[in-house]
């Protein structure tokens, strides 16, 4: 089954209005294959959503950063799915190893999140990955199959779950897991999905990468089979950078 090929721009707690603008105008500009080939979403801090969505070309997408466990109502500073449906925003970020290492989110309150996104017509970037602890005890296997699988109990409709691999230890580091690493695992999940939920969303369930992921080291990586695409981080905020992982890669 074919899975169309997915670039994520993942802009964290940075930025200006004149620095967003300046970006969304690159990316507007930029030479890209058609949305049958390659789907596009960029993921701007929630002040700038619609700003973004207002001036971002329309096969481009826009995803929240996060959003909440449940509707919405006493939690203060967090954001419902529903507002994001509200606002027209079609994806979301959930489950990024910042905020389970900062703000303690486990595996099964991340698996609740992406459930409850998905149950509200919310699309979820799902992370998963290991520390380099992990790595270097060989648990890497057995730490991402226990987060794909508190999403894999909340979740039913995976059509909206795209996952995102993104070793910890690669992240913001300059250090990258090389293509055979990064295929290793990717192949592994796809194996897990095939045991534990089916074959047909083994099949068809996107698995992209993140983790130092730039200009330079995106082509070796996108031709690895079973990577699916990207989950860009700093990278993404180079006005420079931001059309090379889109258009070379298909």
């Amino acid at each position: 089954m074919a899975r169309k090929f997915f670039v994520g721009g993942n802009w964290k707690c940075n930025g200006t209005t004149e620095e967003v603008k300046k970006i969304v105008t690159t990316l507007n500009e930029a030479e890209v294959p058609s949305e049958d080939v390659v789907e596009v979403v960029v993921s701007p801090p929630f002040v700038f959503l619609t700003l973004v969505k207002s001036l971002l070309r329309s096969d481009f997408h826009v995803a929240a950063q996060n959003c909440w466990v449940r509707k919405g109502g006493a939690f203060t500073g967090e954001i419902s799915a529903e507002m994001l449906v509200n606002l027209g925003i079609p994806w979301v970020i959930i489950g990024h190893s910042e905020r389970r290492a900062l703000l303690n989110e486990s595996n099964e309150f991340v698996g609740d999140k992406v459930a409850y996104a998905v149950s509200q017509g919310v699309k979820a970037i799902a992370c998963i990955g290991e520390t380099l602890e992990q790595r270097e005890s060989g648990s890497t296997m057995a730490v991402v199959a226990a987060q794909t699988k508190a999403i894999a109990e909340k979740v039913t409709n995976w059509e909206n779950v795209v996952l995102a691999y993104e070793p910890v230890w690669a992240i913001g580091t300059g250090k990258v897991a090389t293509p055979a690493q990064a295929q290793e695992v990717h192949c592994e999940l796809r194996k897990w999905l095939n045991d534990n939920v089916n074959s047909e969303v083994a099949a068809s369930t996107r698995i992209i990468y993140g983790g130092s992921v730039n200009g330079a080291n995106c082509n070796e990586l996108a031709a690895q089979p079973d990577v699916d695409g990207f989950l860009v981080g700093g990278a993404s905020l180079k006005v420079s950078d931001v059309p090379s992982f889109i258009v070379p890669l298909v």
